[in-house]
């Protein structure tokens, strides 16, 4: 059987394509962070991996990748916004960069073994005709699209020169209708021509695709290689002037606190369900376990490191004696804590405290896994100690 990979099939013009190669005889694997409507699809015709790029985990490909009768590669997930570089902070450079060029480049590697063989492979890449221009008011996503294209371009020279007949197609279109990059909606009357269009060029290994380029966008490029300055000065006239900016704050800050002594899965996955649900998680934590009425066995610093060797986390700081002082030094957008403490005249307080701040307290239910409790008591047990101070 055909099989292929959409990586971004769930939505807009990664739909549209996986619902043409379904018409072409092919079984779909769909690579999204969201689940794919199944008006669209039966339980014969697709399998759904959850992967959100931001959270990148490549064992994800490389495992689809050892299924042989996969014979496509399509990439269309990326995202952008038209902002203003000073409203563009770090956490949102770094993930545009991960989710539009270096996890693209990282993908096609673990296909590469078979794009490079003697066997047909037709791989494709949705870009953007911002990284072949002048983008002003676009600079972090026109930059992550220009790396693809000079990827791309590099290495279909690199296949040429390996005696092989496959090729990677990039597809740079400018707006695109029916899709849910500016704020529309998935229209799949409006994608589907396109997309017929893209998988056809893929089928034909070509390697670039740009669409409308003979209506709208050879004058486009004609204009910018004339001259780019002047080409991005009425680029960013025209953005301006069409209010096209959206220069709010995007990146979600989470916090949570805690003693972390003992490190364990339990703080793992507490940690990695914080950072899922925000863009930069700061870690605060506790001088000691006093408040519990217990001792550390683990000095402050020590936990502090193990803490911020964990890839979920962005930021580890001093927790301060109440997270709503912790507020005030980091303006963060979430507070992460385990539900037995909803309820608590403590979390009472807070959520009066946070209710003009925007501040959402997220309440995680605890599930079952190793405790610190567990680890103390084992300890305990097996240095027949009594209590918990270090010798």
């Amino acid at each position: 059987m055909k099989k292929a990979v959409v990586l971004g099939g769930s939505n807009g013009i990664g739909l549209a394509i996986a619902l043409n190669l379904i018409e072409r005889g092919y079984s779909i694997y769909i690579v999204d962070r969201s689940e794919p409507d199944s008006k669209y699809f039966t339980e014969k015709n697709i399998e759904y991996i959850k992967c959100d790029l931001k959270d990148f985990n490549i064992e994800i490909f490389e495992k689809i990748a050892q299924d042989q009768e996969i014979e496509l590669l399509m990439i269309t997930a990326g995202y952008g916004r038209v902002s203003r570089f000073e409203n563009i902070d770090v956490t949102e450079i770094k993930n545009q960069m991960q989710v539009n060029a270096t996890s693209i480049m990282e993908i096609i590697r673990s296909f590469y073994e078979r794009i490079l063989s003697d066997n047909k492979f037709y791989t494709g890449v949705m870009v953007s005709i911002a990284g072949r221009i002048s983008s002003p008011l676009f600079s972090t996503y026109s930059a992550s699209k220009a790396a693809l294209t000079k990827f791309i371009e590099a290495l279909n020279i690199e296949l040429e020169k390996g005696d092989t007949d496959n090729r990677i197609l990039e597809v740079s279109p400018g707006s695109l209708k029916g899709t849910r990059f500016n704020g529309g909606k998935n229209d799949i009357s409006q994608t589907s021509e396109i997309a017929n269009s893209i998988v056809e060029k893929m089928l034909n290994r070509e390697t670039l695709f740009i669409p409308e380029y003979e209506e709208i966008y050879k004058n486009v490029i004609n204009r910018y290689q004339n001259d780019s300055r002047k080409f991005g000065l009425e680029s960013y006239d025209y953005k301006v002037s069409k209010n096209r900016e959206d220069n709010k704050k995007h990146t979600v800050v989470g916090y949570m606190s805690g003693t972390f002594d003992l490190f364990h899965v339990g703080h793992l996955n507490l940690i990695k369900r914080a950072k899922q649900e925000c863009d930069y998680l700061i870690v605060g934590v506790h001088p000691s376990a006093a408040h519990k009425g217990k001792e550390t066995f683990i000095p402050l610093e020590e936990r502090k490191a193990i803490v911020a060797s964990c890839k979920y986390v962005d930021k580890v700081v001093d927790s301060t004696p109440e997270d709503s002082d912790s507020w005030a030094l980091y303006h963060y957008d979430k507070l992460f804590v385990g539900s037995d403490y909803k309820g608590t005249e403590r979390f009472k307080r807070y959520e009066e405290y946070f209710k003009d701040k925007g501040v959402n307290i997220v309440y995680f239910p605890y599930t079952k896994s190793t405790s610190s409790t567990q680890i103390r008591s084992l300890i305990m047990k097996e240095t027949g100690s009594d209590d918990l101070k270090r010798k």
